[in-house]
C-alpha cells in the first residue's frame, strides 16, 4: 500500500544551518566558520555570561522554584523588566499604562504572535523587510496570515551603505496600514544601521503615511555596548508619538541561545485597550504555543532585577560588544596590510554580529571550497568567528579571492 506522504516533497536546507553542518564535518585544522549567528569568545569557543552560570547556581539551590505551568503570557515580571529596559525605566508611556510585554519564544516567536495579533485583529496583510533582511522574517509573517510581502531598499552595493533615497522612496509608496518591520540596532544582516537623523525622516514618512512599526530588536546592549544607545530608536519612535510593536529576543545579549527568551512590546495610545489586546494575545498563543518556558526568563528577570547583577551583566556585553569592535578592526589592518583589493572601510563602519563584506556568491563558494572559511553567500559573516589565531589566515583567504575571483563573475 502507497504511503500517502509521497506527496510530501523535499523541502530546501536552511541555508546557514546547512553551511554550519558542512563546517562542523570540515578536517581542515585552519578552517573558519563565519556563518552561524552566535557570540563566540577569542579562543572561538561559544561562552556562557558569567553572570548568568552565577545566577543558574543560585536558581539550582533555590527549594521554591518548581516546573509548573507559568501563565499563557508568561511571568510578568520578566515583561515589566523587559518593557522597562526597552522604552527606558520612567518612560511615559509606561507610566500612563500604555506600554506593556508578554513573555514570547525568543525573537522568532515574538515577531510571529505580533504579526498573527496585527493580521487577526487590526486585519493587517501587507508587511514590509529590508533588502536584504534576517531570511525568517518573510516566512514569520506569511505564516502569521499576511498575504503582501514587499521590500524596500536598504544596501547599496556599490557604496556600501544605505540607499536612504530609495528607502524614502519606498516607503513613501507604501499603502496605508502597511507594517514596516525595522531593525531597532544592527541591521542584519548588513551591520549599518540609519543616523539619528535618517531616523527622523523614516518617522515622519511612516506618520504621514500612516504606516505601523513593527521593530525587531534582537541585539540590544550587545551591539555598542550601551542599552540606551541601543534602542534609540524605538524610544524616539514612541516619543513621537507612534503606536508601535517590538520584538525583544534574550539570545545574544544573554547568550541564551537555546533558552528562548523572549519579549513583545506593545505601545498603544490609549490605555483603556490593553486587557482585550492582552485578551486577545492569551488566545494566540493558546492556540500556538499554550505558554512559555520558564528557565531563561527566570535567568533574566531576577538579572534585570538586582543592581549588581545588573551592572555585572552590562560588563559582560560590553566584554562582548568590545571584543567585536576589535576584530573588526583587526581583519581591515590585515586587509590593508596585505593590499586587498577595494575598500574595507565599511567593516569598522558596521555595527553588531555581523559584517555584509561586499564578497560576491562566487566569492563566498570560493572561500568555503578553498580556503575552509564558511560563510553565507550574500557574503555575511559572523565577526564573532573571527579571533586573534585566524585574522591572518582569513584577511589572506579574503585576499587571494578577491585577486583571483572577479566580483562580476
Amino acid at each position: 500500500m502507497a504511503s500517502r506522504f509521497q506527496v510530501v516533497e523535499l523541502g530546501p536546507p536552511i541555508e546557514v544551518f546547512q553551511l554550519n553542518k558542512l563546517c562542523l564535518e570540515d578536517t581542515f585544522p585552519k578552517k573558519i566558520n563565519l556563518g552561524v549567528g552566535a557570540y563566540r569568545d577569542e579562543n572561538g569557543k561559544p561562552w556562557v555570561l558569567p553572570v548568568v552560570r552565577k545566577m543558574e547556581k543560585q536558581m539550582a539551590e533555590d527549594q521554591t522554584l518548581l516546573h509548573e505551568y507559568l501563565p499563557v503570557l508568561g511571568m510578568e515580571n520578566f515583561s515589566a523588566a523587559s518593557v522597562s529596559m526597552l522604552l527606558g525605566e520612567g518612560n511615559p508611556a509606561i507610566a500612563e499604562g500604555r506600554a506593556f510585554g508578554v513573555q514570547t519564544l525568543s525573537g522568532t516567536g515574538s515577531l510571529r504572535v505580533g504579526a498573527e495579533f496585527l493580521n487577526k485583529h487590526l486585519k493587517y496583510t501587507t508587511f514590509y523587510y529590508s533588502n536584504p533582511t534576517w531570511e525568517n522574517h518573510h516566512l514569520v509573517f506569511m505564516n502569521a496570515g499576511f498575504t503582501q510581502p514587499r521590500t524596500y531598499r536598504y544596501w547599496d552595493a556599490n557604496t556600501r551603505a544605505i540607499n536612504f533615497a530609495g528607502l524614502i522612496e519606498d516607503l513613501k509608496a507604501a499603502p496605508e496600514n502597511s507594517v514596516i518591520i525595522l531593525h531597532a540596532c544592527a541591521h542584519n544582516p548588513t551591520g549599518i544601521d540609519p543616523t539619528h537623523e535618517q531616523w527622523e525622516k523614516i518617522a515622519d514618512v511612516m506618520e504621514e503615511r500612516k504606516l505601523f512599526p513593527f521593530f525587531d530588536s534582537a541585539y540590544q546592549g550587545f551591539a555598542s555596548g550601551d542599552l540606551d544607545q541601543d534602542a534609540w530608536a524605538v524610544r524616539y519612535f514612541v516619543k513621537r508619538g507612534f503606536e508601535l510593536v517590538c520584538a525583544q529576543s534574550y539570545a545574544k545579549n544573554f547568550g541564551l541561545y537555546n533558552e528562548r527568551v523572549g519579549n513583545l512590546t506593545l505601545v498603544v495610545s490609549d490605555s483603556s485597550c490593553v486587557a482585550r489586546i492582552k485578551s486577545q494575545l492569551t488566545w494566540v498563543v493558546r492556540g500556538m504555543y499554550s505558554n512559555p518556558p520558564a528557565h531563561g526568563a527566570r535567568v533574566v528577570a531576577n538579572v534585570l532585577a538586582n543592581k549588581q547583577l545588573f551592572d555585572e551583566w552590562r560588563d559582560n556585553i560590553k566584554t562582548m560588544s568590545s571584543r567585536v569592535m576589535q576584530m573588526r578592526e583587526a581583519l581591515r589592518a590585515e586587509l590593508i596590510k596585505l593590499g586587498t583589493p577595494g575598500n574595507w572601510d565599511h567593516i569598522v563602519k558596521q555595527i553588531g554580529l555581523f559584517s555584509y563584506t561586499g564578497l560576491t556568491a562566487t566569492q563566498a563558494e570560493y572561500l568555503v571550497s578553498k580556503h575552509h572559511v564558511y560563510l553565507l553567500r550574500s557574503g555575511r559573516i559572523n565577526i564573532c568567528g573571527i579571533n586573534p589565531s585566524n585574522v591572518h589566515y582569513l584577511a589572506a583567504a579574503i585576499h587571494d579571492t578577491v585577486t583571483n575571483v572577479p566580483a562580476d563573475m
